[in-house]
């Protein structure tokens, strides 16, 4: 598509996919990149395991200054209608000078092989970088990976270690530009980013953040990120539990009194949460409304997560015992 009258030097043209009519999602399609933490801390990792930037320096002095700090990857997961999911990701060994840009292609395609045995659902989706910065070299990249996901376009994943305040997780597209396209002349539209956590996943980013935060961050343990034995992790749970109660109280008090305009989707949603306990008649036959059956059955559920959780260590135990019988036989 060109952008001006008739055809001369000074005009700019951007030249994008051709339509998804024709069976190729373009950038305009797509929506929004969605990321799993697994993928995120998969990259964080790949950073931190980086070689020595003091030793990569000294091994070639033309160095790129971005290059010591910059990881890339291939990032895997699925495709609905306008959205990209990204599940997982690999790293990918590559070296930048001033001159030029190496990647480990042979690398890449035996890791996607390894990984479509064990996950043939994930496919690649596009590329990871450290670092908020966009140059040639990431052009020159964007197109081998636009070439690896045809005849879809490509995603670019930038994460920014340095920063302090946001998660720093920035997504692309690219598209060619120019009246003769080239591989290192490319512009990148910015799209949506969105963190998924799934509910077992929940507790681990909770962790983590308590970890970030310092110790003020960590209610219940020795210090930040520490992780709590099962009974310091009940009484954490139970505090939590109290506090949305009293919210939850304070609610239903201020829509009887009329202070508050009551909502029917929050009163659905407690009467769902009241009807999960069934104390209904005790309300009536008993003076404490119900509250000796309530902790009756509160102290049966302890019990059978307790026996739950021995039966687990007993368990544990013996598969250990027996392996280390069958390596002495």
């Amino acid at each position: 598509m060109g952008l001006g009258g008739a055809p001369s030097d000074s005009a700019l043209y951007l030249n994008f996919p051709p339509s998804a009519s024709a069976g190729i999602l373009h950038s305009r399609s797509l929506s929004g990149v969605q990321v799993h933490p697994v993928a995120l801390f998969s990259i964080l990792d790949h950073f931190l395991r980086r070689s020595d930037p003091e030793e990569a320096e000294d091994e070639d002095e033309e160095q790129t200054p971005s290059s010591s700090k910059r990881v890339i990857g291939t990032l895997l997961g699925t495709r609905s209608e306008g959205e990209v999911e990204v599940r997982s990701c690999f790293a990918v060994p590559h070296h930048e000078t001033r001159e030029q840009v190496q990647v480990d292609m042979e690398y890449h395609r035996t890791m996607y092989e390894l990984h479509q045995r064990v996950n043939p659902e994930e496919v690649i989706v596009g590329w990871y970088a450290t670092g908020p910065n966009l140059n040639m070299y990431t052009s020159l990249i964007q197109d081998y990976y636009s070439r690896e996901t045809a005849p879809h376009q490509a995603v670019h994943l930038t994460v920014d270690t340095d920063v302090r305040e946001d998660m720093g997780v920035r997504a692309y597209v690219s598209s060619p530009v120019g009246l003769t396209p080239k591989a290192e002349n490319a512009v990148f539209t910015p799209l949506p980013v969105t963190l998924l956590a799934a509910p077992s996943e929940r507790p681990s980013l909770s962790l983590l953040a308590g970890s970030s935060s310092g110790a003020t961050g960590s209610t219940v343990g020795t210090g930040p990120g520490v992780l709590m034995n099962d009974m310091d992790a009940l009484a954490a749970s139970l505090q939590t539990v109290q506090a949305q109660l009293r919210r939850v109280l304070q609610y239903v008090r201020e829509v009887l009194e009329g202070k508050r305009r009551g909502d029917p989707v929050v009163g659905r949603y407690v009467m769902d949460a009241v009807s999960t306990v069934p104390i209904g008649n005790a309300v009536a036959d008993t003076k404490d409304g119900g509250a000796s059956q309530l902790e009756t059955l509160f102290n049966s559920h302890l019990q059978d997560v307790l026996m739950v959780s021995y039966l687990a260590n007993v368990v544990r135990a013996q598969a250990e015992v027996s392996s280390r019988l069958t390596l002495l036989t």
